[in-house]
């Protein structure tokens, strides 16, 4: 009977469960993927990086998007996602990426934001198949790496232009995995995921298909995982504030966090935003964080806002009561 305990192989890399942390835009770098495998997750995707700012060695991109930490090489493999839609600068990211330990590469075909869109990449790649495939197989072969793909269906209800697109994927770019997110990109977060198409593309691709899309409590996950058939299943927004939502998953926690370890979690995250990026960058970078955690910690409008508008993370230990905490203990 199958388990999302069970350990499995993408791209010939061994993976130990198939529970995995979802590709983030703007959030998903070293320490969160690093929190998400701490909580249980397999592997981790990256937040989406431009190939074209890793082609060009920016320096911010190259030091910051494509570190992987030591900590997180230890619980399991780590994957890049790229976005671009020029093959020979594709090419090129991919092998930089390569030369940065990465395990994978994962490629945003599925992206419908339109300032991704308009460079032609992302979801924009559903139109334009022939360049898509030209795209996935210059980062196979830039690499050396296994490269998965992340699609959706198409861009408005009817459109089967990613279903189309996944079979030359495979066939023609020989890539070794495929995600699907069964929305299509009109649909940004919302509605309802078509888990059956999901399911259709399970049972006649050659090639692991991972499903995400809505997975956020542990029911779902498995409900979906057992109806599609999919390899694996990768928690996303779900997970934003709660990587006990992992352990749930998994069956190694049954109840909700408790306060005291709420704000213990997010006290981590601070620490290592500051290892990240620096105390004054990290300290307002991490405002879109806090919210995540307050829905479960409480607090309201005024405490959200006494964080809003900390400029250091002293002040914002102080209005969470962290640095009482701390004391205590």
């Amino acid at each position: 009977m199958r388990s999302l305990h069970d350990a499995w192989t993408l791209g010939g890399v061994e993976i130990p469960n198939r529970v995995v942390l979802a590709p983030l835009a703007g959030i998903g770098n070293w320490f969160v993927r690093l929190q998400a495998k701490r909580h249980g997750a397999g592997f981790a995707v990256s937040e989406m990086v431009s190939s074209h700012a890793i082609h060009h060695r920016n320096e911010r991109t190259c030091r910051e998007l494509l570190r992987i930490h030591p900590d997180e090489r230890a619980y399991g493999p780590t994957s890049i996602q790229l976005f671009g839609g020029d093959p020979e600068v594709m090419r090129s990211a991919a092998a930089t990426v390569a030369a940065t330990g990465a395990d994978l590469i994962d490629l945003n075909m599925g992206c419908p934001v339109p300032k991704v869109c308009k460079t032609g990449a992302g979801a924009a790649l559903l139109k334009d198949p022939d360049r898509a495939v030209a795209v996935a197989k210059a980062a196979r072969e830039g690499s050396g790496l296994p490269v998965t793909v992340k699609l959706r269906p198409g861009l408005k209800a009817g459109e089967r232009d990613g279903v189309d697109l996944a079979y030359r994927l495979v066939d023609e770019a020989g890539i070794a995995g495929l995600c699907i997110h069964p929305r299509v990109a009109r649909q940004r977060h919302g509605g309802k995921p078509d888990y059956e198409l999901a399911r259709a593309l399970v049972e006649e691709l050659p090639v692991p298909v991972l499903i995400s899309g809505g997975l956020r409590d542990a029911p779902t996950v498995h409900d979906v995982f057992e109806r599609t058939g999919a390899a694996a299943v990768l928690l996303a927004r779900g997970s934003l504030g709660n990587p006990w939502l992992f352990e749930q998953v998994l069956g190694r926690r049954d109840g909700e966090p408790a306060r005291e370890e709420i704000l213990q979690e997010l006290d981590w995250v601070m620490d290592r935003a500051a290892e990240h990026m620096g105390e004054p960058r990290a300290a307002r970078y991490l405002r879109k964080f806090y919210p995540w955690y307050l829905t479960r910690l409480g607090g309201g409008k005024a405490l959200q806002d006494r964080l809003q508008r900390s400029s250091s993370l002293a002040q914002a230990r102080e209005a969470l009561g962290i640095s009482a905490l701390a004391a205590a203990a």
